[in-house]
């Protein structure tokens, strides 16, 4: 890499599983920070998520959230296992004394008892919720509202999404705490604890959306279906049964979509019949099944790559529909086509597809390096950052816990 990562030399200690903290080390490791993943003996419930490779069963989700950083594992049913972890969060110098957990309910690695060790720790919690009770994503969205929101118009039933947004969401509000809280312990030498309940993430997105206002002025929203609300979007076919999402927020992009489709003259005349004004969301959002059924035509009428070509010249805007097959298909043939993405030799799998942070620094992606094995670190972090030599480490391993 052609920079210098904005937080090499900073040392975080990450003691948590499933998406939301590990995520949240994976972005500070590709930051440049040195991430040091602590596991009992024998992985963390995550170890074994799915995916699962079919070539030699290991799972994909523990291999990609936990590129590049170190792993360290201890018998920490046991106090001296403990004592290591705590020795390990707490460890001295000026960009260490970090630590990123979703350790609720564990008294013995409480804030307090970071402290004791070192006045100045900064950690950053993850919780459920903030009362401490227990919460995952999809309980979350569930409970959020979002899921009542989602789906097609036909349907009453809540719909689940894929995607563990709220998670990664989460992982991103503790870059920001581990940030904030080692620039405040740089001018001011204080210490800190953040906490950050997952439902509390969810709650406040959607509460900064407005959509909790407005359902509070005028109930619960219609579903839309794949229509966007409140300007206009939709997804159409080609002749080719490919589905293409097109959006228009702007007077500019309103008109480039009727110049591709050559509707702007059928568009401008039921815009006079209706008494409707096309350049803005209302006049759009208020008529978009009748807009629709008008681009509808056109589309069905043409091949994808004869849609693609005149959307793409009048400067309309659009994506393609690909399922996830689709995208690693493309990138075997085009990898530069997605350039965030990158192809890594994980050890016990093979090649995998990988992704570099998505943050471009002196523009240059981080690239990506694959994971280490669990427990892999685990002696050479210790004599490292511990100090521990080949004795002390020989006896901890006779006392199983190593």
């Amino acid at each position: 890499m052609a920079y210098d990562r904005p937080l090499a030399g900073v040392r975080i200690i990450e003691f948590a599983s499933f998406v939301a903290g590990p995520s949240a080390g994976l972005a500070l490791a590709q930051l440049g920070a040195e991430v040091i993943r602590v596991d009992p003996l024998g992985g963390n419930a995550d170890y074994r998520r799915w995916p699962l490779s079919e070539r030699t069963g290991e799972s994909l989700y523990w291999n990609s959230l936990n590129r590049g950083k170190k792993s360290v594992t201890l018998n920490l049913r046991e106090p001296a296992g403990r004592d290591l972890l705590l020795g390990l969060a707490t460890a001295p110098g000026s960009d260490a004394g970090i630590v990123v957990d979703n350790a609720v309910g564990r008294a013995w690695f409480s804030y307090d008892a970071l402290r004791s060790r070192r006045e100045d720790v900064i950690s950053v919690r993850v919780e459920g919720r903030p009362d401490g009770g227990a919460a995952v994503d999809y309980t979350v969205n569930g409970a959020s509202g979002v899921a009542n929101m989602t789906g097609p118009q036909y349907s009453a039933a809540p719909v689940n999404h894929v995607l563990p947004a709220w998670d990664f969401l989460c992982g991103q509000e503790v870059v920001s705490g581990v940030l904030a809280a080692l620039r405040r312990r740089d001018r001011t030498g204080a210490g800190a604890l953040v906490q950050v309940a997952l439902s509390d993430v969810a709650m406040a997105a959607v509460a900064d959306l407005g959509w909790y206002s407005e359902a509070a002025e005028r109930g619960d929203r219609a579903r839309h279906g794949n229509h966007l609300y409140g300007s206009f979007g939709v997804d159409l076919v080609t002749a080719d049964g490919d589905h293409i999402m097109i959006v228009a927020l702007t007077p500019r992009q309103w008109q480039a979509l009727g110049t591709a489709t050559g509707t702007t003259e059928v568009l401008a005349a039921l815009e006079t019949s209706l008494g409707a004004d096309f350049a803005t969301d209302e006049g759009r959002y208020a008529h978009r099944e009748v807009i629709e059924a008008v681009l509808r035509s056109w589309f069905s009428g043409h091949s994808t790559a004869d849609v693609q070509a005149a959307l793409t010249a009048a400067g309309a805007l659009w994506g393609p529909y690909r399922t996830p097959a689709e995208v690693a298909a493309g990138f075997a043939v085009a990898p530069g086509d997605e350039p965030v993405l990158t192809a890594v030799d994980q050890p016990g799998v093979g090649d995998v597809i990988s992704a570099s942070s998505p943050l471009r620094i002196d523009e240059e992606y981080s690239g990506s390096v694959p994971a280490t094995a669990l427990g892999a670190d685990t002696e050479a972090v210790l004599a490292d950052v511990l100090g521990l030599d080949a004795v002390e480490l020989d006896r901890l391993r006779a006392a199983g816990i190593l």
